[in-house]
């Protein structure tokens, strides 16, 4: 137990060397530009990939799940919707960017540990941790919300490519479905819990990194720690948020 509040307490010390005013704003900035592409716009294809794919699933499971003849068709559309946009478009889109944007940061900042990189910039009188880890935490939080947007747009695209070509219900009811008693305040609700899910994917995974010792191998065991750990706390906060905003 003792080591827990350790690593609670050496986690929160960390957080407030990263949220501390910038040496250079400028040099942050560019560094925030970089990570927009790395963290944000290079995950884009991965989402896309797999939105299309579980919107199709979804809707295929719904149809085929909805035999009664008094249960109206438009409601595959409806169920199709509610589920990417409550569940999946945020959370198992988060657990999918833990293991690619968490891994790649903690290897990242862990090697440049090790390699003593982290020290020199220390000496220097750089705070390594700002001007390292802060970017990195802002164009997650600010950037990957909108893969949220991108997810359930290309969940629903699949769906409806799906009933298309399978003739599961019609595209006019999987349409009516996707309109039937929209309620926008789940965007928002999905928007909010997508961002701080990418907050606690890139600080925990950056904490790991930062604190590796020893060699190369050390550094894949720190980036495995981080992918556990961030793949914990998204769920415990998803449960939290889920109960505090619904």
């Amino acid at each position: 137990m003792s080591k827990f509040f350790a690593l609670i307490g050496s986690y929160f010390l960390l957080m407030r060397k990263v949220f501390t005013k910038p040496d250079r704003f400028s040099e942050t900035w560019k560094q925030f530009v970089i990570e927009l592409e790395k963290v944000g716009v290079l995950s884009v294809p991965l989402v896309a990939i797999v939105s299309i794919f579980i919107g199709a699933v979804i809707t295929l499971q719904t149809s085929y799940n909805l035999t009664s003849p008094f249960i109206p068709k438009m409601y595959v559309g409806y169920m199709t919707r509610e589920t990417m946009l409550l569940e999946f478009s945020s959370t198992m889109i988060a657990l999918i960017l833990a293991g690619k944007i968490g891994s790649s940061i903690a290897s990242e900042i862990g090697t440049m540990r090790i390699t003593e990189q982290i020290d020199a910039m220390e000496i220097m009188g750089v705070n390594s941790a700002n001007y390292l880890i802060l970017p990195k935490i802002c164009a997650a939080t600010i950037f990957n919300p909108l893969l949220t947007l991108l997810s359930f747009s290309i969940g629903l695209l699949g769906g409806w490519l799906i009933v298309t070509i399978t003739g599961v219900v019609m595209p006019e009811q999987y349409e009516e479905g996707i309109r039937y008693a929209f309620q926008p305040y789940y965007v928002v609700y999905a928007i909010i819990k997508m961002a701080v899910f990418n907050f606690i994917i890139t600080s925990v995974s950056a904490f790991y990194g930062y604190y590796a010792k020893g060699g190369s191998r050390d550094v894949g065991r720190a980036a495995t720690n981080g992918i556990v750990n961030c793949s914990l706390c998204i769920l415990i906060s998803n449960l939290i948020l889920t109960h505090v905003l619904l």
